[in-house]
């Protein structure tokens, strides 16, 4: 796999390539600019792009922006976003943006190396994931007349995890419940929040 990383932050720049090259991924560029990293896009073909929400100059949403642009330029671009802050907004720009794998993690994922990897595997396969305290700020913050507030706390953890990005049988795994209670409690959020099963990452950024 082809990666591309853009972070202004020379040590975690150069952490990220130490970590993806020691597990075999072909690191072919990384840049601090959003424009270099469109132009590596264009020029690396890369199979996914890791990059810092905020860059230079304003430190706003450039990076966020110059991925979405590459992905334009180079459609099925995945595209594992990072911040060092819940915004919750930028999570569903990205995640609204169609025509590709997508993920959004807080920074401090980074230090957990199985996690990390495992979040960029799914998004570099074409999956969705968004980090737990951002789904965690969507859920405490509920709309009026919202089924949010219907939830049990067992049916929450059950959303988190299916943002994550993990299936109903690893969701299980987890909380040590089994696959069959996974299955139920999912069925029951479907019922609740009203929408289709697997869908619940669409009705949180609505």
């Amino acid at each position: 796999m082809r990666i591309v990383i853009a972070e202004d932050d020379a040590l975690l720049r150069e952490g990220l390539v130490l970590l993806l090259r020691s597990e075999g991924f072909e690191v072919a560029a990384a840049v601090d600019h959003p424009g270099d990293l469109v132009a590596s896009v264009e020029a690396e073909a890369p199979d996914l792009a890791v990059v810092d929400v905020r860059l230079p100059p304003t430190f706003t949403d450039e990076g966020l922006r110059a991925a979405l642009e590459a992905r334009r330029r180079a459609p099925g671009l995945a595209i594992l976003a990072l911040s060092a802050f819940v915004e919750d907004g930028y999570a569903g720009d990205l995640l609204a943006a169609a025509g590709g794998g997508a993920g959004y993690l807080l920074k401090e994922r980074v230090g957990k190396p199985g996690e990390f990897l495992d979040a960029l595997r799914r998004v570099a396969a074409g999956g969705t994931v968004l980090d737990r305290d951002v789904v965690a700020v969507q859920l405490a913050r509920p709309r009026p007349g919202d089924p949010v507030a219907t939830l049990t706390e067992r049916e929450r953890e059950v959303v988190a995890l299916l943002a994550e990005g993990h299936s109903v049988p690893t969701i299980g795994r987890l909380l040590g419940i089994g696959t069959a209670a996974a299955r139920q409690h999912a069925g029951d959020v479907s019922t609740k929040l009203r929408v289709p099963d697997g869908a619940m990452l669409s009705y949180l950024r609505a």
